[in-house]
């Protein structure tokens, strides 16, 4: 009975856990690497050449 009541508190509180790490996808954007001479555009959403 032990067994099952960890069993049910677990997958209860593994969602809350997962939330609370940032896995839930909306709730924290890596930051994009660009290659070297470009520089992330937030509106597009790219790299764009640097222009000097």
């Amino acid at each position: 009975m032990k067994l099952k009541i960890a069993l049910v508190t677990a997958l209860m509180v593994a969602p809350s856990i997962s939330l609370a790490m940032g896995c839930s996808g909306g709730a924290h954007k890596q930051a994009m690497s660009c290659a070297e001479g470009t520089t992330y555009d937030s509106a597009t959403q790219t790299c764009l050449p640097v222009s000097t």
